[in-house]
């Protein structure tokens, strides 16, 4: 069974920081993207960034200049490490990855989502 584990969201303060991290675990053979997504009050779930396996970045408008995607696919693992955060900033945040079961194909799995809280 696979799973994708958030961990690293919290509150902090407007203009702190957080590092958000995710791991693929289970059987799979490989990965390929892996991205972000945020849920905050009152919107629909958006994208937040993305990375390739080779590394290529995409960034959402709200996260392009306060925040940096990275992963390690030693680990199987993606970051996402946030500054300058605002009060808009606030929500549930999702890890999602690109996995190839063993024998399978391709499937995009999400993880059960960190709270970030961003307090003035």
């Amino acid at each position: 069974q696979v799973q994708l584990v958030e961990s690293g969201g919290g509150l902090v303060q407007a203009g702190g920081s957080l590092r958000l991290s995710c791991a693929a675990s289970g059987s799979f053979f490989s990965v390929s993207n892996m991205a972000w997504h945020r849920q905050t009050p009152g919107k629909a779930r958006e994208p937040v960034a993305s990375v390739t396996r080779g590394g290529t970045i995409t960034y959402a408008d709200p996260a392009k200049g306060r925040f940096t995607i990275s992963r390690d696919n030693a680990k199987n693992a993606v970051f996402l490490q946030m500054q300058d955060l605002t009060l808009e900033d606030t929500g549930v945040y999702y890890c999602t990855a690109d996995l190839k079961a063993l024998g399978g194909a391709w499937q995009n799995y999400w993880g059960q989502g960190t709270q970030v809280t961003v307090s003035s």
